[in-house]
């Protein structure tokens, strides 16, 4: 809204800093950081009448110490994130962009699904929440529908990393392998918020690295130079992510151990989603797998355990998803999150390292 004012009178004197990503960046940042501050107190008084003395259902086969640390805080924490976001993105984006609502779309259909799930779980008083059939049904319809329209300007290649200019025409099938990213994007962060400050800070590194992405890719001096595809329009993603990151520091502030407030499926669907959709944009969809490898590691482990007591009858791991298994080993709750940051941190140092080695 303001860049379109902005706009609308010329960017004239002080008003044309306005015409710059990078400072609408910045500015989106603060703001939704800001935001997050400002609604916390009172957004988790409000979330602990809603939801009484329980607070979040907390998994019976968990760790033992998770049912007395962790029992009665209140979780759906992730709308504090969804209003700073989206208020951020509204304030400071070129809401003439499609990509723009296109990402803002996923984040918040997703964020539906995950409040769907957080408020079957608070009112039943259960862990289990709705049907994973039923949530993945909802998730493919909203990514796909978003990538049918990112295809539409962006095309159906699936371009390749450390290679310039190779990909694979893929065709429709492109339309389900992006939807795939996204929705499957959703549930690994999903499954990796089980820790207070674990999903949130690797979200942050990742925002950042795709912010840097997206303004890249959107530049055509510096993709030619870096060799990576050029996506017009892209660039307005930095100004989505720099809110993602605003917001989610926000809330960081309030889920540092001893969480405060969980995130619950609003917020780590939504955030998973607002990832996938800014890597299908930017045509870096392969390069999320390693910069989001924390989140694919966690989300592999649960399958690994899955078929491994389903065939053998025996778990590889102590427990799944990853960090309970080292949790099992007798690594501290802050250990497990602060050396997964640093995982996060070397992953995205990598990632970035992939628009260059072509």
């Amino acid at each position: 809204m303001i860049f379109l004012a902005a706009q609308a009178v010329g960017f004239e004197g002080l008003l044309n800093l306005f015409r710059y990503i990078t400072f609408r960046s910045g500015a989106a940042i603060i703001t939704a950081l800001m935001i997050a501050l400002l609604i916390g107190p009172r957004f988790i008084a409000l979330l602990r009448v809603r939801q009484g003395k329980e607070g979040q259902p907390i998994r019976e086969d968990g760790p033992a110490s998770h049912l007395l640390t962790k029992r009665g805080t209140p979780t759906m924490g992730g709308l504090m994130i969804l209003i700073a976001m989206t208020i951020s993105t509204l304030l400071w984006s070129d809401l003439t962009n499609g990509f723009t609502w296109a990402c803002l779309g996923v984040t918040l259909g997703f964020g539906a699904i995950g409040f769907m799930d957080d408020y079957d779980k608070v009112t039943k008083r259960s862990a289990k929440g709705v049907s994973g059939k039923v949530r993945l049904l909802m998730e493919f319809f909203i990514a796909g529908l978003a990538v049918t329209f990112i295809a539409s300007k962006t095309g159906t290649t699936l371009y390749l990393p450390f290679l310039k200019d190779a990909g694979l025409a893929l065709g429709v099938g492109y339309i389900l392998f992006a939807a795939f990213i996204i929705a499957g994007f959703g549930n690994a962060v999903n499954l990796t918020d089980g820790l207070d400050g674990l999903a949130t800070m690797p979200v942050i590194i990742a925002a950042l690295t795709f912010g840097v992405i997206a303004y890249l890719t959107g530049n055509i001096r510096f993709s030619d130079y870096l060799g990576v595809h050029h996506v017009p329009g892209s660039g307005e993603l930095a100004v989505f992510a720099a809110a993602m990151i605003g917001a989610c520091l926000g809330f960081l502030w309030y889920n540092a151990p001893p969480a405060a407030v969980f995130m619950g499926d609003t917020g780590s669907l939504a955030l998973g989603g607002a990832l996938g959709s800014i890597a299908v944009v930017t045509n870096h969809e392969i390069v999320l797998l390693l910069i989001g490898g924390l989140f694919v590691l966690e989300t592999v482990s649960v399958i690994v355990q899955v078929v491994s007591f389903k065939t053998t009858g025996k778990r590889v791991f102590r427990m799944a998803p990853l960090h309970h298994h080292f949790e099992h080993l007798g690594w501290s709750e802050s250990t497990v999150v602060i050396r997964f940051w640093i995982v996060s941190i070397v992953l995205a140092l990598a990632g970035l390292a992939t628009l260059k080695l072509r």
